[in-house]
């Protein structure tokens, strides 16, 4: 892998944890009238046909793939596409949006162990240490509190946890894959897997007798559009480009994103130690990306 492989790999999973740091936004609003599971299906059968689209445009196509690569795909879209969505939402329904982003900002932490446990990676000294400074960040966020206004949430907290540990699974398991897919057709296939489990569970939720908020029905679309389909191929086009470890530690930008979002969009309050923490989490990043540069291809 060479240097400007390497750099052009960062830029793309930036702006991918970039977008989907809006996603606690968009997620805090789809939450005040919608449910999850729901919203998840919407957001997919909105997603589908762009990847479709695209797909057609591109001449891209899904690689044969063997019964053990199809069944790590779905469980892929479990836990990623359907998991971390439907659990921000019902997490951000009892929790502010700058404590979900707090909170996202353990992924780094988590992606980091699932790329030692299931891909068998260590990391060099510099990725531990940017690591260990993105840490740093997150602990000072989280000592300076959430909005307070908004009670804390044991069942919202732990809700939003479970979405980074589904996160954490969907952004390295493709890297289990035999058969590499590229990363539009890999789009799609979770798309279309996220739309049939999702679309199956919110049969319980009863959304034909439901009337939704267009607020709600607008963030749908957002989190459709940029987050899900822009968000996607960003983050496969990156991820191909980098080791596992590696791209782990984007995954610090999105809390940064988060909680940014929270207090412009939402008014919610950023405490000094909060904003403290998110310069610590950019300066994990820039490190990554300096020791990469002098690092041999």
């Amino acid at each position: 892998m060479n240097a400007r492989d390497r750099f052009q790999g960062y830029g793309f999973l930036a702006a991918a944890m970039v977008l989907v740091g809006s996603t606690v936004v968009a997620s805090k609003i789809i939450g005040a009238g919608m449910p999850p599971f729901t919203a998840t299906a919407l957001r997919f059968a909105l997603a589908l046909p762009c990847f479709a689209v695209l797909m057609a445009a591109t001449g891209a196509r899904v690689p044969r793939l063997g019964r053990r690569d199809w069944m790590l795909l779905a469980a892929q879209a479990i836990a990623g596409s359907v998991g971390y969505t439907t659990l921000l939402i019902a997490g951000l329904q009892r929790a502010s949006a700058v404590d979900g982003g707090v909170i996202l900002g353990t992924l780094p932490l988590v992606s980091a162990g699932i790329a030692m446990l299931l891909l068998g990676e260590r990391p060099g000294k510099a990725t531990l240490g940017a690591i260990a400074v993105a840490a740093a960040g997150v602990a000072l966020m989280a000592r300076g509190g959430g909005d307070a206004d908004t009670p804390a949430s044991w069942t919202g907290n732990a809700l939003i946890l479970g979405a980074v540990v589904c996160e954490g699974l969907f952004i390295l398991l493709n890297k289990r894959l035999h058969v590499p897919v590229p990363p539009l057709a890999l789009s799609t296939v979770m798309a279309g897997f996220g739309l049939a489990f999702s679309a199956l569970a919110s049969v319980t939720e009863a959304p034909w007798s439901l009337t939704f908020s267009s607020s709600a029905m607008m963030a749908v679309g957002y989190y459709a559009l940029v987050p899900t389909v822009g968000g996607f191929l960003l983050w496969y086009a990156g991820a191909a480009r980098v080791r596992g470890a590696e791209a782990a530690l984007f995954t610090a930008l999105a809390p940064t994103c988060a909680v940014l979002l929270a207090a412009t969009v939402l008014g919610e309050t950023v405490t000094a130690a909060q904003a403290l923490g998110m310069g610590c989490v950019l300066a994990g990043v820039l490190w990554q990306a300096v020791a990469a540069r002098a690092s041999p291809g």
